[in-house]
């Protein structure tokens, strides 16, 4: 098992209900491929460096999670698709 950091940026523009659901469907895809959620971090709304299709603001989160290599693939496809995220990544954690 590896341990990894999902950096997640929503839209900032996004209401409470939906950016709850949002983080719901990352927090279920990491487990339905196998990963133990450890931690997550939100760090509420910030302005982003430059803009991102015409959006200044989003919300961040940091979701820490233990998984088998193949894992983060997946999730990443899937994540990819989703259009309340406007940026992500995942980083693995040395041990």
């Amino acid at each position: 098992m590896n341990k990894y950091e999902f950096a997640v940026i929503l839209n900032g523009k996004l209401e409470d209900e939906a950016k709850a659901e949002a983080i719901e469907k990352v927090k279920e895809l990491i487990e339905r491929f196998g990963g133990t959620i450890i931690k997550v971090d939100d760090w509420g709304k910030k302005r982003l460096a430059y803009e991102i299709q015409k959006i200044r603001e989003g919300f961040y989160y940091f979701i820490n999670f233990e998984s088998e290599s193949s894992a983060p693939i997946e999730i990443e496809r899937r994540v990819r698709i989703m259009e309340p995220v406007i940026r992500f990544l995942n980083i693995r954690l040395d041990a």
